[in-house]
């Protein structure tokens, strides 16, 4: 019957009809319809017709019934391309690529759209290096790229930071032309973007006639991860003005860069940059709410990130009170938020999180535990990390850093041990984070223990890690195994020659460290603000005036003079080496100053005997707004003793806790008791001597006997003797500094008496050290007990 002419004919005016039916079943999603005609099909035998089963393949499909499709599929007694490529799509679309592939793999024939479903699905599913190699096969057979095809490749090459893949399909594209295509130019635009070859962008950028927002919001997120903030910011205002379609995900680009710009801890964070942003933000969330868009999750949670990080938490918290719709994400953004400046109530949010019946994430744990962590509350940090049911090695890094940032290293080391019980994996930052632990209490053989951990984990070669290895065997002594682990690292970055240098200073090879410091500048790398403080600190420790300007240089044309850290060393350089004046100047120069600015020019009066100015210098420091500490105060107080300002010293002492609430500590006493005993004062002194809580410290009784023996008071100096004796036996400073004051007096038997009770017990006075400046060389000397020089260059020593 079906080969009869009446039947064709039937059939031919049939086809068309069921294929519109089932059109409309596949744009209205209508899934009972669409098996309605299904059954049709199968009653009425035309089920065999390739066209209608590709369509409903498609139907089934689109009404997500992947099972029905492949049944359908199965069923085709003729299968032409455009039925493989239907069940493939299905296939890619729900994510079941081994489906796909397999499929894939027996198709009889294939065409571009089968090599552009595959390759799409294997970079959504993160499959990224196989959709490289899927391209890599599809050219190889001969097969012409689309503009879809590279987007896709493109999109994995920056997942993967794969410069030179995205290069060589750069290169497929100018072949076929698509160079100029916006689709395929935004694409290859965010990879360059993405893996920080802004300038390569920004060529690109340039060379496309017609660019979209995708393009701008692309280049404005390159710029801002590769520090450019000022640059992003402007390309956003050429955006504008170019009358660009502004979208949410264009609005919430920008405001990563605002947000970016805000955040201090960053290390290219600027002040002028930093208000620049916070103006830009507020006129975005302006542009937001005239666009209607502020209603947009997505937006409202940029909003909220950007007056966090910079700082605007009561605008934060008034978007966050009138969200329409609130996350999981939304809350988390609160709660990292306050936990930068507010850690209290980092803790509250997450408790009102909970009562809103919202489950916390591994996220809002770990920012719980950054605001534990930084208020010092490690309890609470604890009690929030048990409570998680399985922290993964990120949680245990937050907790991990926490103890070692509030210096309870032996915890972290426990925590450490505990990690591996439970069998998690460490990564490079956990061992740094350890390799820190062990550093802080110089567990040498802990970090070695580290140092074997990292090389089975084939992570010691990590410059994080390395970096690490060499600050813990510097810190422990072992210099000699840092610069041999720093010589056998395959990469160096700034970090390990900073912690090389520091290893050297930390064990007074400092001009190791200015040799260290000249291979760096040599070798192209560039100094950082930690750097040039490390180096300074040398200088100041060798009182080298000369190699301190030098490098002074080299920060102003690296433009770290506004640099406070940078600034305060070189006020100490300045100071500690004798020329105050020019120290005062550079500090006068400071756009701003720590306290530790302050103290150290308070300081260098002091040393410098110029009193009058310290305290001058300390009552500015008052009237300004400073809150001075432990250290502004032994400063100060210094400055009174060497320079005979007692009664103006007993006012600031008596000032510490009742004016600037300071606990006074054992410094303190020792800087009153050496004023009041240079003056004379003796009657003061042991009063105050005997009032104070730290008798056994030796410093105050050995200023307290060299004081006596100026005054020539001897009673005194006996009992300061002999507290100095029972507090350290093996010292030599009582017993010289008695004898000199017995031959002061004329006392020669007993000063002799004295030296023989030295000899008898065995006691050595520790030979004198020194050291001068010499044609811009540092020339060293040790002094025996006839005060003879030793060198090995005497000529030197005659020249000078």
């Amino acid at each position: 019957m079906q080969n009869c002419p009446s039947y064709n004919a039937m059939e031919r005016r049939t086809v068309p009809y069921i294929a519109n039916l089932l059109q409309s079943c596949i744009d209205k999603k209508s899934h009972l319809s669409g098996k309605l005609i299904h059954a049709s099909l199968l009653r009425i035998g035309l089920l065999t017709d390739t066209f209608l089963s590709n369509r409903l393949v498609e139907f089934y499909s689109k009404c997500n019934n992947t099972a029905y499709a492949h049944n359908v599929f199965d069923q085709i007694p003729q299968k032409n391309i455009y039925s493989w490529n239907a069940m493939l799509s299905q296939y890619c679309r729900v994510g079941m690529l081994e489906r796909a592939r397999r499929l894939f793999v027996e198709m009889p024939e294939r065409n571009t759209v089968s090599w552009n479903n595959l390759i799409t699905a294997l970079v959504k599913g993160g499959f990224d290096r196989d959709s490289l190699c899927v391209f890599d096969d599809m050219v190889l057979q001969g097969f012409v790229p689309t503009r879809f095809t590279l987007a896709s490749v493109f999109s994995a090459c920056g997942t993967l930071g794969d410069v030179e893949s995205a290069s060589r399909c750069h290169g497929f594209a100018v072949k076929l032309g698509l160079d100029y295509n916006v689709y395929v130019s935004n694409a290859l635009l965010c990879v360059y973007a993405k893996c920080g070859f802004v300038v390569e962008a920004e060529r690109l950028f340039e060379g496309i006639e017609e660019p979209n927002e995708v393009t701008y919001t692309a280049m404005m997120s390159g710029l801002a991860q590769t520090d450019r903030v000022e640059d992003a910011l402007r390309m956003f205002r050429s955006m504008s003005r170019k009358g660009i379609r502004i979208d949410s995900v264009s609005l919430s680009s920008i405001l990563g860069v605002c947000a970016k710009g805000g955040i201090e801890e960053s290390s290219f964070y600027d002040q002028d940059v930093s208000f620049l942003c916070k103006v830009y933000g507020q006129q975005v969330h302006g542009v937001a709410i005239r666009y209607g868009l502020e209603s947009d999750l997505h937006l409202s949670n940029s909003l909220l990130d950007m007056y966090s990080k910079n700082g605007g938490m009561d605008s934060a918290e008034m978007i966050f009170a009138y969200l329409p719709e609130v996350s999981v994400v939304s809350w988390n953004i609160m709660i990292a938020g306050y936990g930068r400046y507010h850690c209290e109530k980092a803790v509250e949010y997450l408790q009102r999180m909970q009562s809103c019946r919202f489950e916390p994430d591994e996220v809002t744990c770990i920012n719980v535990l950054a605001a534990c962590t930084k208020c010092g509350d490690m309890e609470t940090g604890l009690r929030v990390f048990d409570s998680m049911a399985c922290p993964s090695v990120n949680s245990w890094n937050t907790l991990l850093s926490g103890y070692v940032q509030t210096g309870n290293h032996n915890e972290a080391i426990k925590l450490f041990r505990a990690m591996q019980f439970q069998n998690v994996q460490p990564d490079r930052t956990t061992l740094a984070v350890i390799l820190s632990a062990c550093a802080g209490m110089g567990l040498l053989e802990s970090g070695k223990q580290m140092h074997a951990v990292s090389q089975k984990a084939a992570l010691h070669n990590d410059l994080y890690v390395g970096s690490g290895l060499i600050g813990m065997y510097s810190k422990c002594g072992k210099i000699d195994v840092a610069q041999l682990i720093f010589t056998r690292m395959p990469e160096l970055d700034t970090v390990c020659w900073n912690s090389m240098i520091v290893g050297f200073s930390l064990n007074s090879l400092n001009e190791e460290a200015f040799t260290f410091y000249k291979q760096m500048r040599q070798n192209g790398i560039s100094a950082t603000q930690f750097s040039y403080a490390t180096i300074l600190n040398c200088c100041t420790k060798l009182s080298s005036l000369f190699q301190g300007r030098q490098i002074q240089a080299h920060i102003e044309k690296e433009g770290y003079t506004n640099d406070i850290f940078v600034g305060t060393a070189i006020v100490d350089m300045y100071c500690k080496c004798g020329d105050v004046d020019e120290a005062r100047q550079f500090f006068d120069m400071m756009p701003c100053r720590s306290t530790a600015t302050w103290n150290e020019m308070i300081h260098g009066y002091a040393q410098n005997g110029q009193g009058n100015e310290a305290v001058h210098l300390y009552e500015s420091m008052i009237k300004s707004g400073g809150k001075p500490e432990e250290i502004t105060f032994i400063a100060v107080l210094t400055a009174c003793s060497h320079s005979g300002l007692v009664d103006r010293g007993v006012e600031i002492f008596n000032s510490i806790q009742r004016d600037h609430d300071v606990d006074l500590i054992a410094e303190h006493y020792t800087c009153m008791i050496d004023g009041l005993s240079r003056a004379g004062r003796f009657h003061e002194a042991e009063l105050l001597i005997d009032e104070m809580p730290y008798k056994d410290d030796s410093i105050v009784w050995e200023v307290l006997l060299s004081s006596c023996r100026v005054h020539a008071n001897l009673g005194l100096a006996k009992r300061a003797a002999k507290e100095l004796l029972r507090l350290d036996p093996q010292s030599s400073a009582p017993y010289l500094l008695l004898a000199n004051m017995y031959s002061s007096l004329g006392r020669w038997d007993d000063a002799v008496a004295v030296r023989g009770l030295m000899t008898g017990k065995q006691v050595i006075k520790d030979p004198g050290y020194c050291w001068i400046e010499h044609k811009a060389e540092m020339q060293s000397f040790w002094a025996d007990d006839n005060s003879t020089f030793v060198k090995d260059e005497l000529s030197v020593a005659n020249e000078t």
